[in-house]
């Protein structure tokens, strides 16, 4: 699955290898874009970047930290002046949404 963009600023691509540095503590060593959680990143004239991503399961207990991660490195690039984090679970994560070097890595292969 590839993720969404709409980038006005042009930053989608650092913002990209800014979410590849933050990991689902449960899922190590694969990244959240290489776990398929991101699905949109969204960029406006403003400043204001938007992440659209899901979580593994509704419960997991590093939700918030996972979230407050993803807004605190994407507020820090430069250009940008707000970091919006929206959580979906439409559609549902499943293993097919992982590159396969996330499955590789997690012994799913």
């Amino acid at each position: 699955m590839s993720i969404i963009v709409m980038d006005k600023l042009g930053l989608a691509s650092q913002i990209q290898a800014t979410l590849e540095t933050i990991y689902d503590p449960e899922l190590k060593p694969a990244n959240i874009v290489d776990l398929g959680l991101v699905y949109e990143i969204i960029t406006k004239e403003d400043g204001i970047a938007k992440i659209v991503m899901t979580l593994t399961a509704p419960g997991c207990p590093v939700a918030g930290e996972i979230m407050n991660e993803v807004q605190e490195k994407v507020a820090g690039i430069e250009g940008i002046t707000e970091a919006l984090v929206e959580l979906t679970f439409d559609p549902p994560w499943t293993k097919d949404m992982m590159s396969e070097e996330a499955k590789l890595e997690l012994g799913f292969l």
